[in-house]
């Protein structure tokens, strides 16, 4: 008796070492995921607003520092939203409306930031093709009123975020109007520039636009990854779990390290 005794508390205390092993790594790693998210916040809004600082107060104003103006605050304030995410994180029940508050800068900077590149895609397309028609129909009061049109869009395609919660359907949208037809448009415009270059054969814009063309891959590369977490999200884990998605993602570790890759990617894309 006194054996068997002795043998069930050695597996009881082997039980539970392990599992305050278990526990103190998932702390370490939250702890680690955490940092990185903090170190690239803080990089992302150093870098946008120094952007801001100097196409505002430094450089003169052009229809180009116009558009990397409002590209710069739309991932400045995508950043801060994300310090709001964490703080509605960290105390739910003091931050609670700071939650909604997230979701909508949350999508509305996602779309302004979409916007805002395909808009930069479409002005270089038109001023390789038509040089001196672009030269005089590029005025700053048309990319300011273009910059308002797409601030104002943001605010409509975010609507939807602030409403439902996250379905198929809502994935798909986001997906659409994200992602699927600004690459689209995107696309289009680099393979006419591509055609216009090779046949002038200009080598110095050729180097300019292999700048522009990293940043647009930049931020496919970035945002994929993301897009294919979310369908997976509401798909898979959805059918699997009934919903009931925090419990898989916890007990998920290839899917954890997935979403967590693609969200860094995704605010990577914004420093």
């Amino acid at each position: 008796m006194e054996d068997t005794s002795s043998e069930a508390e050695n597996m009881t205390g082997g039980t539970a070492h392990n599992t305050t092993m278990q526990q103190e790594g998932l702390i370490s790693f939250w702890i680690f995921v955490l940092c990185i998210f903090i170190a690239i916040i803080v990089v992302g809004l150093i870098g946008n607003g120094l952007v801001i600082f100097l196409t505002s107060c430094r450089m003169k104003t052009t229809v180009n520092s116009i558009w990397f103006l409002n590209l710069a605050i739309a991932d400045f304030t995508f950043m801060l939203s994300s310090i709001i995410f964490f703080l509605s994180a960290l105390a739910p029940r003091i931050f609670y409306l700071l939650k909604y508050i997230f979701q909508l800068m949350l999508s509305l900077n996602q779309s302004a930031s979409i916007f805002f590149l395909v808009v930069i895609s479409l002005d270089r397309c038109l001023c390789t093709w038509m040089f001196v028609r672009a030269k005089n129909k590029r005025t700053l009061l048309k990319a300011k009123i273009i910059c308002i049109i797409g601030w104002v869009s943001s605010i409509g395609y975010s609507i939807p975020f602030f409403m439902f919660d996250m379905s198929t359907s809502l994935v798909t949208y986001n997906f659409t109007l994200s992602f699927l037809i600004p690459f689209l448009i995107i696309a289009s415009s680099y393979i006419t520039i591509g055609i216009r270059i090779k046949r002038l054969k200009r080598v110095k814009q050729l180097r300019s636009y292999r700048v522009i063309i990293t940043i647009i891959l930049a931020f496919f590369i970035c945002w994929f990854p993301c897009h294919v977490c979310s369908f997976y999200l509401v798909t898979v884990v959805g059918t699997v779990v009934g919903n009931n998605w925090s419990d898989y993602v916890m007990t998920s570790k290839v899917f954890v390290i997935a979403l967590i890759v693609s969200l860094y990617l995704v605010y990577l894309n914004s420093c």
